[in-house]
């Protein structure tokens, strides 16, 4: 099993957690996403970055949010699953190559081109702003061994 390594720092530096908080709230409300395609775009984020503890966190949420089973063990192969909206989709493909950042090509057109068909500036941002939070919630979590549940 698992050990943690330390307190979680957004426990011990103050105004982290708040700071945090204060920045997914923002994304909440400000962007006009549906929060189950937030909560997929953390999801995903956290499958490809081996983030157990965020897969737990976002997972119950989603199922307590009335998420299906069936949409919920197909997030990582979400291309070739039935289960998502166009608009999902585009969100999903835009996480991976901002989670993944090719330094050939980080963030292709056709992507961006996509993800924009399905959301104003205001989405977009609220989706590039959640996979960069949930990509730094990982980072933290994995580094310092939080464990899930």
């Amino acid at each position: 099993m698992m050990q943690q390594r330390m307190t979680n720092p957004t426990k011990i530096l103050p105004g982290v957690a708040q700071g945090f908080q204060a920045l997914v709230k923002a994304i909440q409300q400000g962007g006009g996403v549906p929060q189950t395609v937030l909560d997929l775009v953390h999801m995903r984020a956290s499958q490809i970055n081996g983030c157990s503890f965020c897969l737990d966190y976002v997972a119950r949420s989603l199922k307590k949010a009335g998420e299906t089973d069936e949409r919920l063990f197909a997030v990582a192969a979400w291309r070739d699953a039935p289960y998502f909206t166009d608009a999902e989709r585009a969100a999903l493909a835009l996480t991976e190559v901002v989670t993944r950042l090719d330094p050939a090509d980080p963030v292709p057109d056709a992507i961006w081109e996509t993800a924009s068909r399905h959301y104003d500036e205001k989405g977009l941002g609220a989706i590039v702003y959640m996979i960069a939070i949930a990509n730094l919630a990982n980072r933290v979590n994995i580094t310092i061994r939080q464990v899930a549940g």
